[in-house]
């Protein structure tokens, strides 16, 4: 599904290039559950934008779905993240001025999704995730973990191929945490491809291999068994 080659991204700072990836290869078969660990500035976030179709690389070769993702213009890539592609993100990212509802269509709607299909669609995970009730609330009315819930409702009303998290329990407490990995396992069961990004060791047990960064470079694969491999 996914394919990573010789991956690298860099930030000018004057006349000096600073590495944020280096020669990163990865392959990420369709239905795995993937966790990308790794300390404060390894890259972890750069790379989940680069998979995520939010940022670009500078070199390297991305394959998605058998599609040459470094070949393609920004709309093209757009066109891509919008029709097989969820993304929670750490800090929700839900829009201010709309109701739980009309942020979780939000989507629907870029992507031409007919009013009745919308319907649908949103009404089946407003009951999936047992926040029918708050349809018509807006995010500052909820609490840090029911807007995580309508990141992931809207993340996913699309059925997308494959779902991007970062840090997705980073700003909740223990029981929400708990509650939004268990949502995550269902949802891997039920088929979807999930990549994380995570600092929590008990997060990542709940996948099925664990990528650890360092400086810019894969360190490690491991495997659900932990039967760790290195990567020189």
């Amino acid at each position: 599904m996914i394919h990573l080659k010789n991956i690298a991204r860099y930030y000018k700072r004057g006349f000096q290039k600073s590495w944020v990836l280096k020669d990163i290869s990865l392959d990420i078969n369709e239905g795995e559950f993937v966790t990308i660990m790794g300390p404060s500035g390894a890259g972890k976030t750069t790379l989940l934008n680069i998979i995520g179709m939010l940022d670009q690389a500078d070199g390297g070769e991305y394959t998605f779905m058998h599609e040459p993702v470094h070949r393609f213009n920004e709309r093209r890539r757009n066109e891509l993240h919008k029709h097989h592609i969820g993304f929670v993100f750490q800090a929700y990212h839900l829009i201010d001025d709309l109701t739980v509802y009309e942020n979780i269509e939000t989507p629907l709607l870029y992507r031409g999704i007919k009013g009745k299909d919308r319907k649908s669609m949103v009404a089946e995970v407003l009951d999936r995730f047992n926040i029918v009730a708050k349809k018509d609330l807006f995010p500052e009315q909820l609490s840090g973990g029911q807007q995580q819930l309508v990141g992931i409702a809207r993340a996913i009303v699309g059925r997308p191929k494959l779902l991007l998290a970062d840090e997705p329990t980073g700003n909740l407490h223990t029981q929400q945490g708990i509650e939004i990995m268990d949502l995550f396992k269902q949802l891997h069961a039920d088929g979807m491809t999930i990549i994380q990004v995570t600092h929590s060791e008990e997060n990542a047990k709940y996948g099925e291999r664990i990528v650890r960064l360092l400086d810019g470079f894969v360190r490690q694969d491991e495997s659900s068994a932990k039967e760790e491999k290195s990567v020189s």
